[in-house]
């Protein structure tokens, strides 16, 4: 029963890392925490299930899907963040205007996809089981997993192996000097925007098989990931992955050993005692901005 509990812990954690990582790639980026994320996630959700029901090939649902969430996502940064920066919002005032935008987003929602949770068709089923040693795990679970884990493996490997990553960095870094050096700072952050709405829409794609898709079946793992984030580092990509894995197994044992309803519950308390050892999560480092 233990396999059961650890290989569920890891596809739920996989689908907290994801939304982990772009919660700390907009904070890393911006340090500005992005309460719009999980509803974007949904709109691309929504999106792939609209496609769906004009028998579109499968392939191109979930590739617009992505593209979809990504387009919002810059749309809000060039629309509504640029013009508040240039007019010295606080960095609270434009955490409101994250708020505030997913506000907009879950009316639209409602108004053009229904407020009936519907089921979500995919390839990948939740009933069928394998048994790989002494682990138990679902088709959809294990599918979950590889690309959690693939997706969050390749992002990572983007951000610290190539040009752009680096200019992402830097820019993340200290902004004034990559602007000095002719990094596109703007399209730089543009893109940031974009691939953290593309790795909510992948977690929202795969979790809503497992959940009857309504406007707000993002909330959930929108907070969970957010806990990851803070619990592995909030300005630590590599943390933002452990964050998420450690939450879904803790949440997985607690709800199969202890009780499902204390399972919530005891991963805020682990994030509390780690929190107390660690104010900057387990991988975070503590932030200085250079002047």
């Amino acid at each position: 029963m233990i396999g059961l509990f650890i290989t569920t812990g890891l596809a739920t954690g996989s689908i907290y890392a994801l939304v982990a990582l772009g919660l700390a790639l907009i904070y890393r980026s911006t340090r500005i925490l992005n309460f719009a994320h999980g509803d974007i996630a949904t709109a691309g959700t929504f999106l792939a299930f609209t496609l769906m029901g004009i028998k579109l090939n499968l392939a191109l649902v979930y590739i617009l899907a992505l593209l979809g969430g990504a387009i919002i996502a810059v749309i809000f940064y060039f629309v509504v963040l640029i013009p508040a920066q240039r007019r010295e919002a606080t960095p609270l005032g434009q955490i409101i205007l994250t708020l505030g935008f997913g506000l907009i987003i879950q009316g639209l929602i409602l108004r053009f996809g229904g407020t009936e949770p519907q089921a979500f068709p995919f390839p990948l089923s939740d009933s069928k089981i394998y048994r790989i040693g002494g682990l138990i795990i679902s088709q959809l679970n294990l599918g979950t997993f590889i690309v959690g884990l693939v997706a969050s493996l390749l992002f990572y490997l983007l951000i610290q192996k190539t040009r752009l990553g680096l200019a992402m960095r830097a820019t993340s870094e200290n902004l004034p000097s990559a602007q000095t050096l002719g990094i596109p700072t703007r399209r730089i952050l543009a893109l940031s925007w974009a691939l953290a709405a593309i790795l909510g829409v992948i977690a929202g794609v795969f979790l809503a098989p497992a959940l009857l898709l309504d406007p707000y079946f993002m909330l959930e793992p929108f907070l969970k990931g957010f806990a990851a984030a803070i619990l592995g580092g909030l300005n630590s990509l590599p943390g933002a992955i452990v964050g998420g894995l450690l939450l879904g197994l803790a949440e997985s044992l607690a709800g199969g050993y202890i009780s499902v309803a204390f399972k919530n519950s005891l991963a805020f308390i682990i994030i509390i005692f780690v929190l107390l050892l660690r104010p900057e999560g387990l991988m975070g480092k503590e932030f200085k901005e250079r002047v």
